[in-house]
């Protein structure tokens, strides 16, 4: 398998360990800075030995990734506490869903910082990625005051998001993934920190809590953000951030079967259609390299 089919691979299994956060944190009772702020507090042991093993330890990190490890982390930092938010204002779809406009925002950018070019063929596979993504949700689109709240949120979220997936892309180019992860996880972590203990109860009040979150901070983050990462540095930035598209279809199907929120024939057919955008931009972008 080459490098960048190995990069695929993980790109995909780590939207699948993303869509299965929105589930953790309707499980978990806290507040959802509290349940961000464990996430990354607890997936900091297990970063340090990956870092320490893995990583680049002697690796001289200049100013200017120091500068973008920073807006990593507060950009990591609020794409969390600003998405937790949404999961319990609207739906678990509506809440994965809506993130994932980040690709519009990072094609933009990845055409102006990086270098990237698009082709048609590239922007028609978004759109129909973005087109499958809504009719995925469109069983949950009846709005009230509270889910309008959730979807602004969601948006927010993409916003956030977008801006730590294009300054990983960039970090890669200098940096290890461990030392990205580390580094983010931890800035993000003590900015929450404070917030969330000013905000309530910071202490999972059972067991089950406890697991929930552990399950979190193992899998969606450190797995889920460590496979995102890694294949940042092979695929094109553009493709990466249209493949997080599978991230509702995973969500959709672990609210149907966890939180028995129904998924009908409409989101079965959106997911398919995103599935079909992503492997249209994965052949657009195979033109764009060959180019």
């Amino acid at each position: 398998m080459s490098a960048q089919a190995k990069a695929l691979v993980c790109l995909f299994a780590g939207a699948v360990a993303i869509g299965a956060a929105p589930i953790c944190v309707r499980l978990a009772d806290l507040t959802p800075e509290a349940v961000a702020f464990w996430r990354l507090c607890l997936a900091l042991p297990l970063l340090l030995p990956c870092w320490w093993f893995l990583g680049n330890r002697l690796a001289p990190i200049r100013r200017r990734e120091q500068g973008l490890l920073l807006i990593a982390g507060l950009a990591f930092a609020a794409d969390l506490a600003v998405w937790h938010y949404a999961v319990n204002f609207t739906s678990v779809a509506n809440a994965t869903l809506l993130p994932n406009l980040a690709p519009v925002l990072v094609a933009i950018a990845a055409v102006l910082w990086l270098g990237e070019r698009l082709n048609g063929a590239y922007v028609f596979g978004l759109c129909c990625a973005l087109v499958g993504a809504a009719v995925l949700v469109q069983a949950s689109a009846q709005l009230d005051g509270a889910q309008v709240l959730g979807d602004v949120l969601g948006v927010l979220t993409a916003v956030f998001y977008a801006v730590y997936l294009v300054t990983v892309a960039m970090l890669r180019r200098q940096l290890d993934t461990w030392t990205i992860m580390l580094a983010s996880t931890a800035i993000a972590a003590l900015v929450l920190g404070p917030i969330a203990a000013a905000r309530g109860p910071i202490l999972p009040p059972t067991a089950e809590d406890w697991g929930v979150l552990i399950f979190l901070a193992v899998v969606s983050h450190v797995g889920g953000q460590g496979l995102i990462a890694y294949a940042l540095a092979h695929l094109p930035a553009s493709f990466s951030s249209a493949g997080l598209l599978l991230q509702p279809v995973a969500a959709a199907a672990f609210a149907w079967l966890i939180l028995a929120e129904a998924l009908s024939a409409a989101q079965v057919l959106g997911g398919g259609v995103v599935l079909a955008g992503i492997w249209t931009c994965r052949r657009a972008t195979r033109a764009i390299v060959k180019t």
